[in-house]
């Protein structure tokens, strides 16, 4: 047996280690006489003969933390803790696809296990800088908006930005149906247990589950379980396109996911930051946003959905993520009080990576579409009270004219769907009008 081989079997297979509950601490429970490693699983024993899990959080003392994936209820002075597993892993394989999992990993669909070939670490680290390839080929979501005015890349990494309500759920349900990748993998953490049908059978539907891996953690789920299902649903991401495969990451949502970590880590005995937030909670970002990307074998482009706060995206969550994501998709109320789907602030958005990823010609009819977009909208209050001339600027004026032919390219029902190829010549032929009808031109 190689030394490497003896070290891995080594952080996958438990030592024999054992402790005792001393004290409960708020949500976790102290232990004493056990030196387990951070992020170990381990079994509390109760005098039923039930066990509860629970996972290493940290270290107090000579007292070991362990935060429960469930209630607490029946844990004593004195219980056995025994430790299960020193390296959290999932099992993976091609028969994922089209299976709903907890963060657990336990399957909640209800079908018989498969049986998978490999087992995969959930705590990988991410793809070293100089190991990741340029990226340079777009990926198609099947959403005009996004293919045409906000292209995103094979392994780029993009934000969507609202408040509650106006339509994340449904614009990622509509790209798992729609997208040119290979496998989806979408993970609702802290989602409305009412809601996880809803989406299965209305967002995603039979087609997009059927090249899909869904992993659900509710907002009733323990902090840890909500934690773990974002590392889980990642780590099946990275499995896949080690695979070869180009993945489509969808986590809804990031702030949840931060929450759970805030959860853990004041638990912990972390002192509060920002907002309540402890330090941890900006520190664990990165690195589970930095796992996404290209690779020399395949790619993962993930979308992460940031529910802000009040609509203000400068709180500190959505101010850490937008920082460290290659873009972001604003989603405005406004216009999804005006029945505008999908509600996709175009002038507020920005693909990092367009530039990259599109033609020269592609590129100039999107900004072309922008500017007369920004000229209508310097004087939208000036045309809705009627107080604007016509002739007295013909930007606007083409703005005003071409209107109605942008809203029908940017508006897009549930049940449509657009090719990457019908997206852009649609751009270009709207573009054409708009330069055709320019200022410039016409003199």
């Amino acid at each position: 047996m190689t030394l490497a081989i003896e070290r891995q079997i080594r952080r996958i297979l438990p030592f024999r280690v054992t402790g005792s509950v001393s004290k409960i601490v708020g949500l976790s429970a102290a232990v004493s006489g056990f030196p387990a490693p951070l992020g170990s699983i381990c079994r509390i024993e109760l005098e039923t003969g039930d066990a509860i899990m629970a996972e290493v959080i940290g270290f107090q003392g000579e007292e070991t933390l362990v935060l429960p994936y469930g209630e607490m209820t029946g844990v004593h002075r004195s219980a056995r803790v025994e430790l299960v597993q020193s390296y959290p892993y999932v099992r993976a394989g091609e028969r994922l696809l089209g299976r709903v999992l907890d963060g657990r990993g336990r399957y909640l669909d209800k079908l018989p296990a498969p049986s998978l070939p490999d087992r995969v670490g959930l705590h990988s680290d991410p793809t070293p800088p100089l190991s990741r390839p340029r990226i340079d080929e777009p990926l198609g979501t099947g959403i005009r908006a996004i293919d045409g005015l906000l292209t995103c890349g094979k392994g780029q990494r993009l934000g969507i930005f609202s408040g509650s309500g106006v339509g994340k759920s449904t614009l990622l349900g509509q790209m798992a149906r729609s997208s040119t990748a290979d496998v989806n993998v979408v993970v609702l953490v802290g989602e409305r247990g009412r809601e996880v049908r809803e989406f299965l059978d209305r967002d995603l539907g039979e087609e997009g589950l059927r090249r899909s891996v869904v992993i659900v953690a509710t907002s009733d789920e323990p902090a840890l379980v909500r934690l773990r299902a974002a590392k889980l649903g990642t780590a099946i991401a990275e499995y896949f396109r080690d695979s070869g495969k180009d993945v489509l990451l969808m986590m809804d949502s990031v702030t949840r996911f931060a929450l759970a970590q805030r959860e853990i880590g004041l638990a912990a005995g972390e002192p509060p930051a920002t907002r309540g937030y402890p330090p941890s909670v900006f520190a664990v970002l990165p690195r589970i946003l930095e796992r996404s990307g290209r690779t020399d074998r395949g790619s993962i482009t993930g979308f992460y959905t940031v529910l802000v706060e009040a609509d203000d995206a400068n709180e500190p969550i959505s101010d850490t993520v937008r920082g460290i994501l290659d873009g972001h998709l604003m989603l405005t109320r406004k216009l999804a009080e005006k029945a505008h789907w999908p509600a996709i602030d175009v002038l507020g958005s920005i693909s990092r990576l367009m530039n990259d990823v599109v033609s020269d010609e592609h590129l100039v009819a999107a900004n072309r579409i922008k500017q007369v977009m920004a000229a209508y909208r310097q004087s939208e209050d000036l045309i809705s009270i009627g107080a604007y001339q016509a002739g007295s600027n013909p930007e606007v004026d083409l703005a005003i004219r071409l209107q109605e032919p942008i809203r029908d390219f940017l508006r897009q029902s549930v049940s449509e769907e657009t090719s990457l190829g019908t997206t852009r010549q649609s751009l270009l032929k709207l573009a054409a009008r708009a330069i055709e009808s320019s200022p410039a031109t016409t003199e």
